[in-house]
């Protein structure tokens, strides 16, 4: 058995367009990052702390965790806390390149992990733009309150990286886990 320990229903879109049969099995965990925590290791932690909760309660079981951060000036823009906080990451990304990291863990008999790093580029927003688009609900459970998969589509001028990596699940790192773990994709 392959349990995600996630409730995103995007991570469980992504895993189930490879063929993965999974149990959703969402972790109860801290997410705060430390004091001085570098973002590419915050993601890495999460998705491990994710991935062994939810194996601490089914042992004999495949564990996937998942964890994605908006990175932009080296601060982690998580999912914001309300609407002033949603309006003014969507501000501050407006014109800007920033970093997606979205890490990966499989936890069984053995564990592997991998990272995922996208860069996105947005263009130039206007205020009302950005408060139409938080309007529509979509941001507000959003790390960096945006969906590359949604509206916010139209916000976006570059994408170099993985697509499915800045949904919530790099499908190609994925991929090589379930592998390693001798798990049969498809």
């Amino acid at each position: 058995m392959i349990r995600l320990a996630s409730q995103s229903p995007r991570r469980a879109e992504l895993l189930s367009q490879i063929g993965i049969a999974f149990e959703a099995t969402p972790a109860d965990i801290n997410e705060t990052p430390l004091q001085g925590e570098l973002p590419e290791d915050y993601v890495m932690r999460m998705a491990q702390e994710k991935a062994r909760a939810v194996h601490q309660h089914y042992p004999k079981d495949w564990v996937l965790g998942s964890d994605t951060s908006v990175i932009l000036a080296g601060k982690i823009l998580g999912k914001p806390d309300n609407r002033e906080d949603g309006i003014a990451m969507l501000s501050a990304l407006s014109g800007k390149t920033h970093r997606v990291l979205t890490s990966v863990s499989l936890v069984g008999s053995s564990e592997y992990h991998a990272l995922s790093e996208s860069q996105v580029t947005f263009r130039h927003l206007d205020q009302t733009e950005i408060e139409a688009y938080w309007e529509t609900g979509e941001p507000a459970d959003k790390a960096g309150a945006y969906a590359v998969q949604g509206q916010a589509a139209v916000f976006i001028s570059r994408i170099n990286g993985s697509f499915s990596g800045i949904m919530g699940l790099p499908l190609f790192e994925t991929a090589q886990l379930l592998t390693q773990a001798g798990i049969k994709i498809g």
